[in-house]
């Protein structure tokens, strides 16, 4: 077996370089959302305008109990500020669309966001 080392770099680099941000995302979203957060479904669309492209991710989490109902609080408040650190990303959008609140029989949140990442040239 013969191995290229130039053929090994070129192929590393272009799957560094193809690395979608999600997995960065993901991990951020749950650091700040906290350990009672669980994460229910994760999409991703590429996005672009004349002069950005980027993608946008749509999160969905519960928190399931009380004192996780509050946490969820405190990540529906925290996400719209929150300073992300994404490598070659900028993250231009973070909303909350939609939250469900149930207390019977135990309470439960969840909260849906969109964020919106930009290519950080």
């Amino acid at each position: 077996m013969q191995i290229d080392v130039e053929t090994d770099r070129q192929m590393i680099s272009a799957t560094r370089r193809g690395r979608r941000p999600w997995i960065q995302l993901l991990s951020a979203i749950l650091k700040l959302a906290g350990p009672r957060a669980e994460l229910l479904r994760h999409s991703e669309k590429p996005w672009a305008s004349v002069t950005f492209s980027g993608t946008r991710h749509t999160i969905e989490l519960t928190f399931a109990g009380a004192e996780a109902v509050e946490a969820g609080e405190s990540f529906i408040a925290a996400l719209p500020d929150h300073e992300f650190e994404i490598s070659g990303q900028l993250v231009a959008d973070a909303t909350v669309t939609s939250v469900d609140h149930t207390g019977e029989p135990a309470a439960v949140l969840t909260v849906a966001c969109e964020l919106l990442l930009l290519e950080d040239a």
